[in-house]
């Protein structure tokens, strides 16, 4: 397991863990306006499969809202 702080919450994830495995952590089904940030570096949409998680890792997932 590798635990990781995703919006200041700690988080198990299995070994290795990446970021699309977060999103369901967040009860998040659909990615549109989601932005993702590890260790404050804004991760590309297409990376997020791929990107595997280190222990101690700070996640911030960013959700774009409508409004005026």
């Amino acid at each position: 397991m590798v635990q990781v702080t995703i919006n200041r919450e700690i988080f198990s994830l299995p070994d290795p863990g990446t970021l699309a495995d977060v999103l369901p952590l967040l009860d998040i089904s659909r990615p549109d306006g989601i932005a993702i940030a590890v260790n404050d570096n804004v991760i590309p949409r297409g990376e997020w499969n791929s990107y595997k998680l280190q222990p101690a890792d700070k996640v911030f997932v960013i959700r774009a809202t409508q409004g005026g």
